[in-house]
């Protein structure tokens, strides 16, 4: 997903802002000034997110955020159960294609979105996933149970992602967060090797 002032925030957090401060004809070259919160667009969520003992982004190692992904589609689902989770996973990476960021500017799209249930995130974490992705801003709703279980687990989240519609059930996936401190989570780029 673009990191632009088109993308909403979630609700209740500073609306992103954007600002340009310098441009070719006034200072010889053009600069941007960016301001949003980590869980803006595309992003991981690391466990220290929800949980106050919860590892930071940067205590994983880059090589956490290459590997094999099993995409699944979930597309028409209220509610991803344990049911829809395959009975054998072989990848680090699990994806739901819910097509639900195709609505990211819809009124209701902070409403109306597919949750992954607690049975099917307790599933997941039997399959030694490291990372768990889905099209729509998060996994579940408050109280964020599901995240509070992967989190545990040490396994992270990949919220917003776009395009999965042209994925193939298994691909290869690079995640590129920003290389922030402290980080509860950060904005990132993700590519998929097809």
């Amino acid at each position: 997903m673009e990191v632009s002032e088109k993308i909403p925030s979630f609700p209740g957090d500073p609306k992103a802002e954007f600002k340009n401060i310098a441009t070719i004809a006034k200072h010889g070259c053009n600069e941007r000034r960016l301001s949003f919160n980590s869980h803006f667009s595309t992003h991981v969520d690391s466990p220290y997110h929800m949980l106050s003992n919860g590892k930071k982004l940067e205590e994983y190692p880059a090589d956490t955020f290459i590997g094999e992904a099993t995409i699944i589609d979930a597309r028409n689902l209220a509610k991803i159960t344990k049911e829809e989770i395959p009975n054998k996973i072989t990848t680090p990476f699990l994806l739901f294609y819910t097509s639900h960021t195709t609505k990211i500017h819809a009124p209701d799209f902070f409403k109306k979105n597919p949750v992954i249930t607690s049975d099917a995130a307790e599933e997941i974490i039997k399959h030694k996933v490291k990372i768990v992705g889905i099209d729509s801003f998060t996994p579940d709703n408050y109280p964020y149970t599901v995240h509070k279980i992967l989190f545990r687990r040490d396994i992270l989240i990949l919220e917003n992602l776009v395009n999965l519609d042209k994925l193939p059930p298994r691909c290869k996936l690079y995640i590129a967060p920003l290389n922030l401190r402290e980080a509860d989570g950060a904005p990132a780029r993700v590519y998929a090797q097809i």
